[in-house]
């Protein structure tokens, strides 16, 4: 089998080189907009002695110039990524970590930009993974303070959201959820400074992905993705020496909390070359209605601009969703951010 060639958005000093051993890549590529964080991310794959290739290139992945740089050294990889490998310090104090990615969302051109530079990157049937911020669950938690104001005869609209762990703040009050553009600062309890991310509206991230040529394979909120792979990262979480887990490898109240606020998310380039998979029809079964009926409303509402239609297989748990949401308890009733 091939080694890998793996493509890092945002590598942000190579901090995440790491796993890439694990993976057994042939070649990485870090790209980062900040000179700083490209030269530190050569330093760690230089002195560390991976067992893989790497080039390191100073570029903003939403920007022209990416492409140009894929023609001229003939790049093509497997995978995509913009992602942190999960450890304690991403529960404490890297709260930065999503900070270029998400701030792709302030336009609709700029987030067209990066998509396009994907595909421009990835190898038919490649992957586009990674980390955004779970907008469903901080637009909830937004809007419950909006109501807490309303219900307490208040005229001002509140902007921040508080817990013991975090401090969100919004740039603008609103009460409508904007597509493109929505600012916000997250603060963890024990920093000292505010990181600038933007909100990330799901069927927008979807649709823009499906007209670059990405097609949607899964969003899920962070906290169920690692409920549905407990076996592989309760030990890494428990190997931190911190109380993040208990010791069924569930998540305690803070790391559920903040691992909350984001989801993970994974695209493919389709590959026109691949043989298709065999598909026996099946009779109707009356079981099977709301299954069809999910299928109608996805085709429905993709007219509306609120949840385009994608081809994807059903979730396996209706209650999950087809965009990811968030945990359940914090769901919007009517899955649309």
């Amino acid at each position: 089998m091939p080694l890998l060639k793996v493509c890092d958005l945002y590598c942000d000093g190579g901090v995440d080189t790491d796993k890439w051993c694990d993976a057994q890549v042939g070649h990485y590529i870090g790209i980062d907009a900040s000179a700083s964080a490209v030269s530190d991310a050569r330093e760690q794959w230089e002195s560390k002695r991976k067992p893989f290739t790497a080039e390191f290139i100073e570029l903003d992945p939403s920007d022209d110039g990416v492409q140009v740089q894929i023609q001229e050294k003939g790049i093509q990889t497997d995978v995509v990524c913009c992602m942190q490998h999960l450890q304690a310090s991403w529960l404490s104090s890297n709260s930065g970590i999503l900070h270029s990615f998400s701030l792709c969302f302030e336009s609709e051109e700029r987030a067209r930009k990066l998509l396009s530079n994907v595909v421009s990157l990835l190898k038919p049937g490649g992957y586009f993974f990674g980390l955004i911020p779970d907008s469903s669950t901080i637009w909830t938690k937004y809007q419950k303070n909006v109501e807490a104001s309303h219900n307490k005869g208040l005229k001002t609209v509140p902007n921040s959201i508080r817990s013991e762990n975090y401090t969100i703040t919004f740039e603008v009050e609103e009460e409508k959820f904007p597509f493109f553009g929505k600012k916000y600062q997250l603060k963890f309890a024990n920093e000292a400074v505010f990181d600038n991310h933007c909100l990330v509206h799901f069927p927008s991230l979807m649709r823009l992905a499906r007209e670059s040529g990405l097609e949607y394979v899964e969003i899920q909120n962070l906290t169920e993705f690692y409920d549905d792979n407990r076996t592989q990262f309760a030990p890494m979480l428990g190997s931190c020496g911190a109380s993040f887990i208990d010791p069924r490898g569930k998540l305690l109240g803070r790391t559920h909390d903040i691992l909350g606020l984001y989801s993970t998310f994974v695209f493919q380039k389709p590959d026109p070359d691949a043989i298709p998979p065999i598909v026996t029809p099946d009779l109707h079964d009356p079981d099977n209605d709301h299954e069809e009926e999910w299928l109608l409303s996805q085709q429905a509402s993709a007219d509306d601009g609120r949840r385009p239609h994608v081809d994807v297989i059903l979730p396996s748990d209706p209650e999950k969703g087809i965009l990811g949401p968030g945990p359940a308890d914090m769901r919007p009733a009517d899955m649309r951010l």
